[in-house]
């Protein structure tokens, strides 16, 4: 008898709505902006949390096991979507966050919720952190907790890559280029996979991508989609000019392009993500770097 499919217990909106919105800066240039509302799938694991989190949390409960650790910042989105699937579905959740110095002060209102959703939140060093996949350091996350399935950092492995595929499915004929905010690549690696053979895919990196060329994540991207598919998939491409600085960072210059957006549409814009994927292709638009003709569909993958 087959088991229980945990993901479709959550009861996702799938497939998540197509928006079309007229925004001018494309219709002057003739230009289709489509909003992919990823962030409706669902109240507690939005967006691509979801399709990252649902292929892994099968596989958790394949193999019976019963106990998430992940890794995250303090103000880490999949951290929240992690421990709200654990408490939707019966799973205890670990949570690695970076910076020891946040043990001693008051939880923020993300980590907050992780705990009040059971999430036991250890903190480490930044150092540590940055070597949080080394074995000696996993084998100490084990001595302390036990047996527990490692997700990964923002949920991008090759299951994830696999369920990112259904987003491209779901766009395949809807649009010429898909564009996704990026921070781990999972998302992009299998949007890309998914999509028809004529569509392309957009990254917009919100971190740097450090000194040397390419961007970090183009390795990175690469790396899941051989280890998910065993080899390239799709046309894909970074665009790394719009990070404002960094993860989480911002500038009044992208605060008042987010403002007025939402004025214009009544939307509310997420601003780690989908702000800087925003105002990547409104950019783009006005470079008249899509044809006109062109169908232009953004992945919302959150909210504010």
């Amino acid at each position: 008898m087959p088991r229980p499919d945990p993901a479709a217990a959550l009861r996702p909106r799938l497939p998540s709505p197509l928006q079309e919105i007229e925004d001018a800066p494309f219709a002057r240039r003739g230009v289709r902006l489509l909003l992919k509302r990823d962030d409706l799938i669902h109240p507690d694991l939005p967006g691509n949390k979801w399709r990252k989190l649902a292929p892994n949390l099968r596989a958790a409960a394949a193999a019976g096991e019963r106990a998430l650790l992940t890794f995250g910042g303090a103000y880490s989105n999949h951290l929240r979507a992690t421990a709200a699937a654990g408490r939707l579905l019966g799973f205890a959740t670990i949570g690695v966050v970076r910076g020891d110095e946040l043990a001693r002060a008051p939880l923020n209102p993300s980590l907050a919720r992780c705990a009040a959703d059971g999430m036991r939140l250890h903190f480490i060093d930044r150092t540590r952190y940055r070597r949080k996949t080394d074995p000696d350091v996993l084998a100490g996350l084990h001595d302390r907790f036990g047996a527990f399935r490692v997700i990964p950092e923002g949920g991008s492995n090759s299951l994830a890559a696999q369920g990112c595929t259904e987003l491209g499915r779901e766009l395949r004929g809807a649009a010429d280029t898909v564009a996704v905010a990026c921070g781990t690549g999972g998302t992009l690696a299998g949007l890309a996979a998914g999509l028809a053979p004529r569509q392309r895919a957009l990254g917009i990196p919100v971190l740097k991508g450090g000194t040397g060329a390419p961007h970090f994540l183009q390795q990175t991207v690469e790396d899941l989609q051989r280890a998910a598919f065993g080899g390239p998939r799709g046309s894909w491409h970074l665009d790394p000019r719009f990070h404002f600085g960094g993860y989480a960072r911002s500038t009044p210059e992208l605060d008042a392009f987010a403002a007025a957006f939402e004025a214009r549409h009544a939307l509310p814009v997420e601003r780690t993500y989908v702000a800087k994927l925003l105002y990547g292709l409104t950019t783009l638009a006005e470079e008249d770097a899509f044809p006109r003709g062109t169908t232009v569909a953004a992945v919302i993958t959150g909210t504010p």
